[in-house]
């Protein structure tokens, strides 16, 4: 019989760590995630200065389904880029790119216009007058620490804004910055 899993999908706001608790005093997934869910744990992290789709889950095998790379579950960003991304830098992403912490290569990449109802982040980033800033939609199938950012910066491509859009099957939908919203899915046992 299947055992039914929860999962919370949140939109992690930019400056949240995706933890429930720090010594630090810094903004955590506590102030969105009522103490109600105080089983639900992420499955995977999304960097302090990321934004985007967060999945938590009080079950252990789905956690381990969405957080582990051998599942290879696709992962989708919207990133913002600092210079006019070409097609050169494109293809070296698809291609693979040398990291210090090994290889790394996009499943998919592709120039990108972000919806209109994207959302301002609090604080802007960075903007200069005579450098464009636009955005590709790149996915990857592991997530390694920082490894987007790392990726557009070793094709001379410095990410200004990061934002998780979907993994696997699960997207952000129209949930806006801190908004959440529950889901039950069945586990094969």
């Amino acid at each position: 019989m299947p055992s039914p899993a929860n999962i919370i999908l949140l939109n992690k706001p930019f400056g949240v760590l995706s933890q429930f608790s720090d010594v630090q005093q810094r903004p955590t997934l506590a102030k969105y995630i009522p103490k109600q869910f105080k089983t639900f744990y992420p499955a995977g992290r999304l960097d302090f200065d990321s934004e985007g789709l967060l999945l938590l889950t009080n079950n252990g095998k789905l956690q381990q389904r969405i957080a582990h790379p051998s599942f290879k579950l696709l992962k989708t960003y919207w990133v913002q880029v600092e210079g006019e991304i070409d097609h050169n830098a494109l293809e070296k992403l698809r291609a693979g790119v040398e990291l210090k912490d090994g290889y790394a290569r996009a499943q998919k990449v592709s120039h990108f216009e972000p919806p209109h109802t994207l959302w301002a982040r609090q604080p802007p980033i960075r903007v200069r007058r005579n450098i464009a800033a636009p955005w590709i939609s790149l996915s990857i199938n592991e997530g390694r620490n920082r490894q987007v950012r790392r990726m557009t910066a070793a094709v001379g491509f410095p990410t200004l804004r990061l934002i998780r859009y979907a993994i696997g099957h699960w997207t952000l939908g129209e949930l806006s910055p801190g908004e959440f919203i529950t889901d039950k899915i069945n586990l094969p046992s």
